[in-house]
């Protein structure tokens, strides 16, 4: 497997819901890194399962998304749980 790059710049696509009632729309970020700090620690756990992470024409889903941030490379600080 190639090494991710998590300085790359993100675009991630939260979940549609049901009832409409998120306000969560698409969010560009500067780095892969902060979008999926972002998706894993600041999202309600429910939308992660149906979205989609975007960087240069890849996507991911909520189980990549949570493989890539918990993998050793991940370059942040994680929040403590």
């Amino acid at each position: 497997m190639a090494a991710f790059d998590y300085n790359a710049g993100a675009g991630l696509y939260p979940c549609k819901t049901i009832n409409r009632r998120s306000r969560l729309r698409y969010k560009r970020f500067d780095s892969a890194a902060e979008a999926l700090r972002f998706a894993i620690e600041d999202m309600p756990a429910s939308l992660l399962r149906g979205s989609v992470l975007e960087i240069d024409e890849a996507r991911f889903d909520g189980m990549q998304m949570r493989k890539l941030y918990e993998a050793e490379a991940y370059p942040l600080a994680r929040r403590k749980s």
